[in-house]
């Protein structure tokens, strides 16, 4: 298929690469370093080799969530929003921005998050999970009251939310001790991110502001193969758990999420979520430079949908929910 657009396509600055090195064996490292730096050469001659016509860029991970000093943050935040912001100048066609915000101070994530979408036409934001603020081991999620304010604004900008992983500080880890192979993308960044999700659901944030859309990658972070198991254990409407959310999980996840296919390339997995989601709530997106934009293009070229789904999820929904026709 041609014309296909991603949206977790990630870049690094020369200060935020090594955040990203680990996942990679120490032959691949100066490999993954060169193709984190990259925008404009190999990048988009893989691009153009098989079928995608567009990514949205963002920071790696866990980059300025990580960074527990909040003026060091927010400087890396705007450095590199301004950074990414003269790239994609250059070749908007090709490329557009979400912002990389320092959720260490709210008020400075939400005038940031509004210069980048009003000033520097940016498409939404992507955030690495929990902060670390004041210190390594002080860890605040996106369900904190501290962010009302911030969610109010994104949900009146009208453009998503990217949820992006990364893994849990050393502290809340134990589980995954002596078995590291767990960490980053073969399990622990689905696990936290998913949680993650389910806190924004049960603080009642989407009955407050029902048009605010999250996106999660990985195929949802193994969430849409869970729904039911979820509502029907914990009976929300009819027992309750004393959470303000008004709805069950699912009704959440099919009106307030999308779901990208980044680094999931299997055909039975985007069946699952296609039933539980709709087609209307996926779109493709490989996770570059992590993965191969190959191997994406052509697992999901030849997927054994019908053509009108892989147009939604290659090309139109990614149009509709990212205003990218003007």
């Amino acid at each position: 298929m041609q014309g296909k657009i991603g949206l977790e396509e990630h870049f690094g600055l020369k200060d935020t690469i090594e955040d990203s090195t680990g996942f990679a064996p120490e032959h691949l490292r100066d490999e993954l370093r060169a193709r984190l730096l990259d925008i404009h050469g190999l990048r988009l001659r893989e691009m153009d080799a098989h079928g995608m016509e567009m990514m949205l860029l963002s920071l790696n991970a866990p980059t300025v969530q990580g960074i527990p000093d909040t003026k060091r943050a927010i400087e890396l935040a705007r450095r590199t929003n301004d950074y990414l912001a003269a790239e994609v100048a250059k070749r908007p066609d090709r490329f557009q921005g979400l912002a990389a915000l320092a959720m260490q101070d709210p008020d400075e994530a939400t005038r940031e998050y509004e210069r980048c979408i009003q000033s520097l036409r940016f498409r939404g934001a992507l955030v690495n999970g929990f902060s670390q603020v004041g210190s390594a081991e002080n860890c605040v999620y996106l369900d904190d009251p501290r962010y009302n304010d911030f969610w109010a604004k994104v949900a009146a900008l009208d453009y998503p939310f990217y949820l992006h992983p990364r893994n849990p500080i050393p502290r809340d880890a134990q589980i995954y001790a002596g078995h590291t192979w767990l960490l980053g993308p073969s399990w622990a960044f689905a696990q936290e991110t998913a949680v993650h999700a389910l806190r924004l659901i049960a603080s009642g944030l989407f009955d407050r502001h029902p048009n605010l859309q999250i996106v999660l990658g990985h195929m949802g972070e193994g969430l849409p193969f869970n729904l039911w198991r979820i509502d029907n254990r914990n009976g929300w409407m009819a027992k309750g758990h004393g959470t303000p959310a008004k709805h069950p999980v699912a009704h959440y996840m099919q009106n307030n999420f999308y779901i990208t296919t980044s680094g999931h390339f299997r055909t039975p997995a985007l069946l699952a979520t296609m039933m539980e989601l709709g087609v209307d709530r996926i779109m493709f997106s490989t996770d570059w430079p992590f993965e191969s934009i190959e191997l994406a293009a052509r697992w999901f070229d030849h997927a054994e949908i019908s053509e009108a789904d892989r147009l939604k999820i290659g090309r139109t929904n990614a149009l509709k929910l990212y205003k990218l026709g003007g």
